[in-house]
């Protein structure tokens, strides 16, 4: 059949409509410039599953959600798709997709869903259920997503999400600790292994899965940096978590020092092996974040007098909220270079989540705007106009 970009292969097949009458329908295969002959076509076919995609269809030609979520996992999630996404980003896709969305939508016919219907279920799955709004604006995203896919592989003509709206600003706020601290809990902790770990986080601000998956031989003493290219996730290694975060950060002669002190000191120094290894799988593997955040650093953090109420999160990632925070704020780093250090793809992501307010600079300011004025207690008390 011609398209606007070329012809292209169709598979044609019939369904029973609403009035009983059988009517041809259309999936389309690919471009003829991609699949030159009909075998090659009807492998196409094969591979991206449309006889089972017919099979879903009803016989009144009209697709259920859920087997227009099905659809979306496999063409948009698959290996064939036009973004690859990350094996994070499919499982967590998955969840969403199964537990909340096929969970509540399933048998309803995808083009019957109702804007006002999807608002209302997820406001209940914030106020009812207690998600997050950043979670539910996740799952509209999802939701927003299966529909996208559906109308560009003609399964659906209209998308009820789009004009449904949810809030998507996060109440939550990382507890921010201070260089002083820092070396508080340096002190606390009693195995090398945990103080190394803990100073190369707070200094180089890398997530826990990008420290976890150094090697020795990612530790660039020479050169004075540390080469990013991996991260550590599910027991094995995996592509950095955005393009941006493949590549370096600084190494200060300060920091080699004590990471080449670690290096003698280890039994697992080669090139290959992890910097911050598990004594417990004899090095296989790197330590456990969870266990180790748990055990040891959130009952450090506590013990030297750190704020941290029970069920909030204290983790490696306020490390990398702390640096982000100092620089900006007592270092007066400019807010570029921090941008950099930390690996963000849009500065505004450094300013709004990783810097809070200093309210003791605040305060300053304040004061000399009033120094500036150069008023008097008596002058502003009096009925001096």
């Amino acid at each position: 059949m011609p398209r606007k970009e070329g012809p292209i292969w169709v598979l044609r097949f019939r369904v029973t409509n609403a009035q009983g009458s059988r009517v041809e329908n259309t999936l389309p295969v690919g471009l003829v410039r991609d699949f030159p002959n009909e075998k090659a076509a009807w492998r196409e076919v094969d591979k991206l599953g449309l006889l089972l995609r017919i099979n879903d269809i009803p016989e009144t030609g009209r697709i259920h959600f859920d087997a227009l979520a099905e659809h979306y996992l496999r063409t948009d999630l698959g290996p064939d798709a036009t973004r690859p996404k990350t094996e994070r980003t499919v499982l967590n896709t998955e969840q969403i997709v199964r537990q909340h969305l096929i969970t509540r939508w399933s048998k309803e016919i995808a083009e019957d869903i109702k804007p006002l219907e999807i608002q209302r279920w997820l406001k209940t799955l914030h106020t009812d259920r207690g998600l997050a709004w950043t979670t539910v604006s996740k799952i509209r995203g999802v939701m927003l997503r299966i529909y996208k896919v559906g109308i560009l592989h003609e399964l659906v003509t209209k998308n009820p999400v789009q004009p449904v709206e949810t809030r998507s600003k996060t109440d939550y706020r990382a507890i921010m600790i201070t260089p002083w601290q820092t070396k508080a809990i340096l002190k606390a902790l009693s195995s090398p292994l945990h103080r190394i770990l803990i100073l190369t986080c707070a200094a180089t601000a890398l997530r826990s899965s990008e420290l976890l998956a150094l090697r020795w031989s990612d530790i660039r003493f020479d050169e004075g940096r540390i080469r990013v290219s991996k991260r550590w996730s599910r027991g094995k290694d995996g592509a950095t978590k955005t393009e941006g975060s493949d590549g370096y950060v600084p190494l200060h002669p300060r920091l080699s020092r004590h990471l080449r002190a670690w290096h003698e000191r280890t039994s697992y120094g080669k090139g290959t092996d992890f910097v911050f290894p598990s004594f417990k799988a004899d090095g296989k593997v790197p330590l456990s974040p969870a266990i180790f955040v748990a055990d040891h650093l959130r009952t450090a953090a506590i013990r030297i007098g750190i704020n941290v109420p029970s069920g909030h999160r204290f983790g490696f990632h306020n490390l990398r909220h702390s640096l982000s925070n100092w620089m900006v704020n007592k270092a007066k780093i400019e807010p570029k270079t921090v941008q950099g250090i930390l690996r963000h793809s849009r500065i505004q992501t450094t300013l709004d989540l990783y810097t809070q307010q200093d309210k003791e600079e605040a305060r300053t300011a304040q004061g000399r705007f009033l120094e500036a004025m150069r008023l008097s207690a008596e002058s502003v008390g009096s009925n001096a106009g």
